[in-house]
């Protein structure tokens, strides 16, 4: 095992509150272990599955679309229940992370560990800045990313 962690802030800063995952990456730049690669991707299966390639942690941020929404909730899933969303219900983009998960899975590529920490959101219209609600849970959200890196480096110490 190469120790490898790897922080994909997953969405669009360009659509509202699928700019989370961006934001959250941001956040994350001195706050989390040295060798820790911090990343974003629009979530194309493709693209994520080269950003996770050879890493033994993966954490994945990313918006949630949920119904009926609570805005600002913050949810910790593991890669079966990720997977378990509906189509397009998991995420904010055109293949949800479920697929991309079942992609990973039928190629052999998941990673040994992978965390998904997701923000119910309230929007993903065209136009910049998260709105309240979700502003107001990045910093916990962060905290949760970060503690989450923090034990991936020391398992693999």
């Amino acid at each position: 095992m190469s120790g490898r962690v790897v922080v994909i802030g997953v969405g669009n800063p360009l659509r509202g509150d699928d700019g989370i995952g961006p934001a959250a990456v941001e956040a994350l730049h001195g706050r989390v272990p040295d060798g820790t690669v911090l990343t974003v991707s629009d979530g194309e299966p493709a693209r994520m599955l080269d950003l996770w390639r050879g890493a033994d942690t993966v954490v994945l941020v990313e918006a949630l679309r949920t119904s009926p929404a609570c805005p600002g909730r913050l949810h910790t899933l593991t890669p079966s229940e990720a997977a378990r969303h509906a189509p397009g219900a998991a995420s904010t983009h055109a293949f949800g992370l479920g697929e991309c998960l079942a992609l990973a899975q039928a190629l052999d590529r998941l990673p040994p560990q992978l965390v998904v920490h997701a923000v119910e959101v309230a929007g993903v219209a065209l136009g910049t800045g998260l709105s309240p609600a979700v502003r107001s849970a990045l910093p916990e959200l962060t905290e949760r990313v970060a503690a989450t890196v923090s034990r991936a480096h020391e398992h693999h110490r």
